[in-house]
């Protein structure tokens, strides 16, 4: 693999496809039970336990504004890293690991219905499919960072 390629996890939410670098990426679980925490975020689905360690879990639908689904077999949690802290991602499902050329990441457009601006790196075309390539550290910023500081304060 060359320095101009790198690896994306790409995941579905809805009919679009996303991918986040696999640097950032520790694991990827099924779903399971979330605790859901009072007073948090209208995106910020809870905390789970994993394997003893307390993991903040983010509803990326809920963050787009998409509406909710029931979660299905394909549902997965993809834990990233964001600022030292391992944090959850829900997705509907992940669907594969690409080799991505940087050359061949876009500019996203000026403006995507749905989706800040802010949260795109850019965009690749793989075969017939648009890949959104998401920005882990402004998607994650400002409210569910409060959220995941509350989160960790009442756990020490």
């Amino acid at each position: 693999m060359s320095e101009d390629t790198q690896q994306m996890i790409i995941f579905d939410i809805g009919n679009e496809k996303f991918g986040i670098k696999i640097t950032r990426v520790h694991e990827i679980i099924r779903m399971k039970e979330i605790t859901e925490l009072p007073d948090s975020s209208e995106y910020f689905a809870g905390i789970v336990n994993r394997r003893g360690d307390i993991v903040s879990v983010v509803d990326l639908r809920k963050r787009f504004g998409l509406e909710e689904i029931v979660e299905t077999d394909n549902t997965r949690i993809i834990i990233i890293d964001f600022q030292g802290k391992d944090v959850g991602l829900i997705v509907d499902g992940v669907s594969e690991v690409l080799h991505i050329n940087e050359a061949d990441i876009d500019d996203p457009p000026q403006s995507m219905v749905g989706i800040k601006d802010d949260y795109l790196q850019g965009i690749v075309k793989v075969d017939e499919d648009i890949v959104i390539i998401l920005d882990l550290d402004n998607l994650l910023e400002s409210k569910e960072e409060i959220e995941l500081d509350k989160e960790k304060q009442g756990n020490e």
